[in-house]
């Protein structure tokens, strides 16, 4: 477990960073502010990613912080990748979702379920080059999420998949797709099956861009299968396990969402705070009223206590403990905490934050998706109450 050594060897408190975390923070920061921060506005409008911030993720190792060196990652750990999410998320949260779905999501189901052959292959593109995307949801398996029409064939020497996926995130900026299918419906979860799908297979589309509330500058799509031959040597896991990939990857994959949030309450706190020394009424700044110190005082609050509840999660992820409750809890609370945080922000900034003039109405509308994608706020809440009452 990554803690620093406290007074007479006992454990540093979970916000307390190590030296090299700590480091890995402030560059991390200093480069959100410095090359993203600019691009806000601009991306957000246009719904767009910047092409070119992409390719300086990749040259700043922030697109393979988990994967080994040896395949040309960081070598760094799951903790690092949720400062990572945090941090720029703080700035931008579409910023922050690209890169938590590369790292918490692809990655991951790559570095955990995949052989030596596809790890070689595939992983140095990832840490170096490539964008990747993680294809569950469709129009009719959101929270029931095994409930696939996705359809994969044994052809013999290939596997043919047809079917439709829907919500994908990343699915314009990606040339990988970790793809869940079923190989036979009747047989429930046991038929579920994941490939690893480049974007230039014959027989796949990616489909249509959403036009979303908030995070607009992620890409949210369609993707569609049509006769699309995928190598035998595709084969995610094994056949009638993909549901093995599919849960245990979205478990660390919440903790990465609730560290998007974390960082979104982040920068609509620091926006009120600065706003409130500046604006003044009665001749005096809105900070030196009560109302608003009080107002302040308890989005501080919150952020520290959720970022408690994340780092938790994520250090016990790290140690190798069980962290299923603790992610669902995780994932649960922190779109509660952004909504409140980036809602008083708001009123804070009263009819100026109800402008694009000032960021706090984008934080705002890009809170909302916090409690609904990589399991819904009910999910969650399901998942918990299964593991207070001893179930599985």
């Amino acid at each position: 477990m990554t803690t620093n050594a406290g007074r007479e060897g006992a454990p540093m408190p979970l916000l307390v960073l190590s030296e090299d975390e700590q480091l890995f923070r402030d560059n991390i920061r200093k480069f959100a502010e410095e090359s993203i921060g600019p691009l806000v506005k601009e991306m957000d409008e246009k719904g767009v990613m910047d092409h070119a911030l992409v390719e300086q993720f990749h040259q700043l190792g922030l697109m393979g912080i988990e994967i080994p060196e040896q395949y040309g990652g960081g070598g760094g750990s799951f903790f690092e990748a949720i400062l990572a999410v945090e941090e720029l998320s703080r700035v931008d949260p579409s910023v922050g979702v690209l890169v938590d779905v590369q790292n918490t999501l692809v990655n991951n189901a790559l570095i955990r379920w995949g052989n030596e052959e596809q790890k070689k292959k595939y992983l140095p593109k990832m840490a170096n080059e490539w964008v990747g995307s993680y294809a569950l949801s469709e129009a009719g398996a959101g929270s029931d999420a095994f409930a696939l029409s996705t359809r994969a064939e044994d052809k013999g020497d290939h596997w043919l998949l047809n079917g439709q996926k829907l919500w994908i995130t990343n699915g314009k900026e990606s040339n990988l797709f970790i793809v869940i299918t079923t190989v036979d419906p009747s047989a429930g979860y046991k038929g579920i099956t994941a490939f690893i799908v480049e974007k230039g297979f014959p027989g796949f589309t990616v489909g249509k861009k959403e036009d979303k509330l908030g995070i607009r500058a992620s890409s949210t799509t369609e993707l569609i299968f049509e006769d699309c031959k995928v190598p035998k040597e595709n084969l995610l896991g094994e056949v009638g396990k993909g549901y093995k990939v599919a849960i245990e990857t979205l478990n660390e994959g919440r903790i990465g969402i609730a560290a998007q949030m974390l960082g979104l309450a982040q920068g609509a706190f620091e926006a009120a705070v600065k706003y409130s020394k500046e604006r003044k009424q009665f001749g005096q700044p809105i900070s030196s009223f009560q109302a608003v110190q009080f107002e302040l005082a308890q989005m501080a609050t919150e952020i520290t206590a959720l970022r408690l509840v994340v780092y938790n999660a994520a250090r016990m992820k790290d140690a190798g403990y069980s962290f299923l409750k603790e992610a669902a809890m995780a994932k649960l609370w922190a779109p509660q905490v952004a909504e409140r945080v980036a809602s008083q922000a708001v009123e804070i900034f009263g009819g100026y934050g109800f402008t694009k003039d000032y960021p706090v109405e984008k934080f705002y509308r890009d809170a909302k998706i916090g409690s609904i994608y990589e399991g819904t706020s009910n999910m969650q809440l399901a998942t918990i109450a299964k593991m207070v009452l001893g179930g599985k």
